[in-house]
């Protein structure tokens, strides 16, 4: 019968020590106390322990660098999951390196070539509106580069992944307007091209369907951004129409503020004559008046999972490059206000 082999995990149970600091004390690195180093060697030896070549090759020719490939900094969802990353990254001994594609598909596949000629240790990416194809991340794989996606997220490529059901959070919201008495309900929708937006549009239209109510093209408007002053266009082009709507739920939270001031100056009242209901808990909904009902996305939450994930990808002696594994966070609808009749 052949011996289980020897990981890096079980040296971590034994010791009593992280991943990263038994496979840094093996490294030889500079960090770490010739005392832990000694007593990881010696644990090893008498364990048995050996590298797996292939994945100890990989690692020692990396720096203990992730890279972060995001569409917009500047959006809080993302310097949130940033913070959620350094968080754990910085915990385990590592740097972070941020990437900003811009929502460019040329951009984001510059960044990947930069990863693949500049030695990281793994990559962390949330795909940018604009984003096509994917041979720039089978790339990425084919070379063995720990990856891990998050947010918006390839379909068909099977990688890690770290992602909210936005169906069934979207869904909820909508339902939650409907509880609350609201019979006309409006949706202000992300791109159709984007994973993330189809799915809460398609839970808007669930949420109808499941209570019998109508689904007007005159309620739906989709915008290529999601922007404060896309949504500001939206919510005037639903009150151009004959029948107003009642009740509104947002892809996100700036459109929502959007909708709420458009309407306001429209002389409806927030929530007795509209309610509405936005996405991902940004800052501006706890400012805006009436306060923001929305949905918490947990953001920091997300970097946190996917920067374990990584990490964990990184240095379980690669035995998880060709694994793939889908972590799903349950996100929580927050009442306030602009939804409370």
């Amino acid at each position: 019968m052949n011996k289980k082999r020897i990981t890096l995990k079980d040296l971590s149970k034994e010791l009593d020590l992280a991943v990263s600091t038994i496979s840094r004390a093996l490294d030889d690195h500079p960090g770490i106390s010739p005392e832990t180093k000694e007593r990881v060697r010696s644990k090893a030896e008498e364990l048995g322990f050996t590298r797996n070549s292939i994945a100890s090759s990989f690692r020692k020719s990396k720096t203990h660098t992730i890279g972060v490939i995001v569409p917009q900094i500047d959006i809080h969802f993302h310097s949130l999951v940033i913070s959620g990353i350094e968080e754990h990254a910085h915990k385990s001994g590592y740097n972070v390196t941020i990437f900003q594609s811009r929502n460019s598909f040329k951009r984001e596949k510059r960044i990947t070539d930069t990863l693949q000629n500049n030695m990281f240790s793994g990559v962390i990416i949330c795909q940018g509106a604009e984003t096509r194809g994917i041979d720039h991340f089978r790339k990425l794989k084919k070379m063995k580069m720990p990856m891990v996606f998050y947010d918006r997220v390839p379909t068909g490529f099977e990688a890690n992944k770290v992602i909210i059901n936005d169906f069934e959070s979207s869904m909820r919201a909508t339902e939650h307007l409907i509880e609350n008495g609201c019979q006309k309900i409006a949706h202000i929708g992300g791109p159709q091209t984007t994973g993330i937006f189809k799915s809460r549009y398609e839970g808007y239209r669930k949420a109808l369907e499941n209570h019998r109510l109508e689904i007007s093209s005159d309620l739906v408007h989709f915008t290529k951004g999601l922007t404060y002053d896309e949504g500001l266009s939206a919510a005037k082009e639903l009150l151009s129409h004959r029948v107003k709507p009642d009740g509104i739920f947002c892809s996100n939270d700036y459109t929502a503020v959007s909708a709420i001031q458009v309407f306001q100056k429209n002389g409806f009242k927030v929530p007795d004559q509209v309610a509405v209901v936005g996405f991902s808990n940004y800052p501006i909904s706890k400012i805006i008046e009436p306060n923001l009902s929305t949905v918490n996305d947990r953001a920091f939450e997300m970097g946190l999972a996917a920067a374990k994930l990584l990490i964990r990808q990184i240095e379980e002696d690669g035995n998880d490059l060709i694994e793939s594994e889908i972590v799903t966070l349950k996100t929580e609808l927050i009442i306030r206000e602009s939804s409370s009749k």
